[in-house]
Formats: structure tokens, sequence, C-alpha cells
């Protein structure tokens, strides 16, 4: 089978390189997802261990249309039968952009219709019940080119089951895993993020040290799938035991001004299986220090469209400069949407990355040279 994971833009590359670490065949990476081959083990090893994708998706069809007639028929010959049984509910929800096909809910109706029309023809049935397990079809429609898959994943990946509450604008957990994968996290580093909030950076760091896979305490669209033995997924949980490194060195520290975030933060800590390697205290930026021989810091500083207004985002960033000092065995990775964060900060990163946290253009700024 083709799958197809979709993910946060400026990800695909540290995508295609964890899925190729997974295990896993004919990894390409374009313009916001991964395409890759594979049977059901390839689709569940992928849900259970990406820690950046967005979903795992199976690509059904993907070709050019401009008109209604060409969408419908596209459809109709891609082999629904193999993925669906006679009772399965099968619910249409897509996009459209830059398309003669502009219209969401009538290109809703037409793929409704069409994979209808298929199935009919392989049951030999009129009328579908849909009272059986759920087939989410996605479908998007991005200058004429239509690509319909099959949702295997359900919530989305980021929803990892730590994180049953939050403070204020959480990053979300694939951003924070990206910017841990970013400063290179290893099982014997030390990690601090002196703006911790509910935790999210630390337990993704924290979790790849001890190498948990993000998926091993939730649950996937695809487990209720007559299609897929159920004894893959209890297979690959198995194998993920198996490789976690529980005696590693890791340790994190967390702080924050809000005593209710840390809380929080706590909380997520232990539901995350990690609460034994993050400190988590109350302290301000403005009195940071640390006597680390080596540490990563890795963090989301308020700014402007999150909590703070430009000008005092900025304020914070020259507080930072000061507090982060170049010396050796510290690295800082920090994440922000303001163009002028270097200025602010004092000096230049010694690299950045640009990604997207949603429609939001944020650079990531890494810095590691003394």
């Amino acid at each position: 089978m083709e799958f197809c994971a979709p993910c946060l833009l400026g990800l695909e590359g540290l995508l295609a390189n964890e899925l190729r670490f997974c295990g896993i065949d004919n990894v390409r990476a374009e313009n916001g997802r991964v395409l890759f081959s594979g049977d059901y083990t390839a689709m569940v090893r992928a849900n259970l261990c990406s820690r950046l994708a967005q979903r795992v998706l199976i690509l059904v069809a993907e070709f050019e249309a401009r008109d209604f007639d060409t969408l419908f028929e596209g459809v109709r010959a891609a082999d629904w039968s193999s993925y669906i049984a006679a009772d399965d509910a099968f619910p249409v929800g897509g996009s459209t952009l830059d398309s003669a096909l502009s219209s969401v809910p009538a290109c809703q109706k037409i793929i409704k219709k069409a994979v209808v029309e298929n199935l009919k023809a392989r049951y030999h049935i009129d009328w579908f019940a849909e009272t059986g397990a759920v087939h989410q079809i996605r479908f998007r429609i991005f200058k004429n080119r239509v690509n319909v898959t099959l949702d295997t994943t359900g919530s989305a990946l980021n929803k990892r089951g730590y994180r049953a509450m939050s403070g204020d604008a959480p990053i979300r957990e694939t951003l924070a895993a990206a910017m841990v994968e970013l400063a290179r996290v290893r099982s014997d580093h030390t990690v601090v993020d002196p703006f911790c909030g509910s935790g999210t950076i630390l337990i993704e760091a924290a979790q790849k040290a001890v190498n948990i896979m993000p998926g091993m305490n939730r649950s996937f669209s695809f487990e209720q799938w007559s299609q897929v033995d159920p004894t893959i997924l209890e297979s690959e949980r198995e194998r993920a035991r198996a490789a976690e490194r529980r005696d590693c060195a890791f340790r994190a520290y967390g702080y924050d001004i809000d005593p209710e975030a840390l809380e929080l933060a706590k909380r997520n800590a232990e539901l995350a299986g990690v609460g034994d390697r993050i400190v988590f205290e109350q302290r301000d930026i403005r009195v940071y220090q640390d006597s680390f021989d080596r540490v990563s810091v890795i963090t989301n500083p308020p700014y402007g469209e999150r909590m703070l207004d430009a000008e005092s985002a900025r304020r914070l960033y020259r507080v930072m400069g000061r507090s982060f000092a170049a010396k050796p065995g510290h690295s800082y990775t920090i994440i922000s949407p303001d163009d002028d964060f270097e200025t602010a900060f004092g000096r230049p990163a010694d690299k950045r990355r640009k990604l997207y946290n949603g429609m939001l253009k944020c650079s990531v700024y890494m810095y590691y040279k003394t």
C-alpha cells in the first residue's frame, strides 16, 4: 500500500528521516507531507512511533480533476472494497484550494456517491447502513490535483494522551518534538525549559531520550477495522517496550513563574511516564542561571500573537540574550515568529530553521557556538 503522512510545513525532511529510522520503506518527502510504502505493519509502526507526523493516511487515489464527472470517475475506480466492509461507516471530509472544484460540500457529495457506487458493485447491495467501524475518507484538492485517502489514525497524532489539560497557548506536541530533534537531544542529555508552561517540550525530550514511543498510551482508528490483524499492534507495542532505555541518564528541568502551570506540567509528566526525569520549579527568567557543565535549553517564550504584545516580547528576548551565555557545552534552541528576534536577543543565531505553527510562520533559532 501507499501511505501519506502529513506534517507541519518545514518538518518534511525530519519526518522522512524518522520514518526511515523506524525501518519503513520507500520514504519520499514532499511539500507538507511524506509518502511511504508498506503493509499494515508499516502503518501501525508509523502511527505508534512517529513524533512528527500529524496522521497516517492510506493513499487510495490521486488524479487530476477539473469537473465533477472526472472527480466521480476517479474516485469510483479506486479499490475501496479492500478497505471498507459492507457494514462499515465511511464519512467524507476534506478541503479544496486553488482549484476549479471549489465547493467542499459538493465535492463531499460526489466522492460519497462514487464510493457508494463502487461498493454497490462489489457487495451487490443497494443500501449501506454504516453501523460498523468508521473509515474516515479525507480528500484534498490543490491546484486541481485530487488526493483521496483513508485516515488510519483518528485523533491527530499530536494527541499523545498525556495532556488532558494545558495552559495558555501551549505548543503543539509535534512542533515540540521537532525542536527536540533539531536540538539533537540524546539519552544522556540535560535539558532545560525556562518557560515550560504545561511541560510539553520537556516531556517530548524525555520521551525521546528514554525512547518511549509517542503512541503507546492512545488508541487509533485502525484498531476497529476488521482488515487489520489486532496482533500487529500488540507485536509493535511489545517491540517498542523492548527498545525503551529506562536506565539512561537523561534529566530535565522546567521553570515557570506560574505555579498552576507547574502543577499541570507535573501531572502531564506523570501521565507521560517521565515524571521521575523532570524537576519543575517556580523561577523567573530574570534570575535564570545554571550550573551545568553541559545543557540544552529548548524553549517557546511568550510572543506577540500568543501572550505578550510585540514590544513586551522583545524586552523578554533581551533578558534571554543576557541570561543565555555562550559557553562550552551549552546550546539554546528557541522558537519565535518575530523576524527581529535576533536583534532583540543580541546576537545572530548559528543556525535557523523556518517552520509553521499552524498558519503562523516561525523560526527556530539555534545557538551552540562559543
